[in-house]
């Protein structure tokens, strides 16, 4: 058995609850062909979380390693294309808030994404999710973890690695008042979709 560690995060600022938990808890512990999806929450918290991302993987040892993040406000489930060596934005859920910083000083200035993230979105439109390639996933905790998992893949041969951003839940979206949701069912099933592409072209 293979293993895939799926990553999401707790709430933060003012987004009081974080689909991408329930998605991780719902699909933790899933089997699809040969693969094991083990699912792990990351706190928001720049330092924490990118030891918290290392520990799972030592821990772990997965072949894929996809980590989901919340983008309230975008309507459509967007896989990311490149993580750049940039900590920067809003205060973390302790009131870090970094400034033009390095994720990792003597690290690469961007890495892309190994998922096949076309593919991923290909399937999404077919099966009737609104899906697109992101080419920024900022500059907070977001981008750190996707940024700190593809160091992971860049060291070890035939690891894959990258991020998805989801909109917020039809539950989330009423609480915030502002932002569009979707149902969490589909959440879950659209991420599932990805995970099944990451795996087909594994197989190829």
């Amino acid at each position: 058995m293979t293993n895939i560690l799926l990553t999401g995060f707790e709430p933060f600022l003012d987004y009081k609850l974080n689909p991408t938990m329930q998605i991780v808890e719902n699909l933790d512990g899933e089997k699809i062909e040969d693969y094991h999806i083990i699912g792990r929450i990351l706190s928001v918290d720049f330092q924490q979380s990118a030891e918290q991302l290392k520990r799972h993987i030592e821990e772990i040892e997965p072949q894929i390693i996809i980590s989901l993040g919340l983008a309230g406000g975008r309507y459509k489930l967007t896989p990311e294309r490149i993580a750049i060596n940039v900590k920067d934005g809003e205060p973390d859920n302790n009131g870090y808030t970094p400034v033009d910083e390095s994720i990792q000083e003597e690290g690469a200035d961007a890495y892309l994404t190994n998922l096949p993230i076309r593919q991923m979105v290909n399937r999404l439109q077919a099966e009737g999710y609104p899906a697109e390639i992101s080419n920024t996933a900022g500059t907070y905790l977001c981008n750190n973890i996707m940024y700190e998992g593809l160091v992971y893949a860049q060291q070890h041969e035939g690891v894959r690695a990258g991020f998805i951003h989801i909109p917020a839940s039809f539950e989330l979206a009423i609480q915030h008042g502002k932002i569009p949701g979707w149902h969490i069912r589909d959440l879950i099933a659209a991420v599932k979709l990805c995970i099944e592409e990451t795996i087909r072209a594994g197989n190829h």
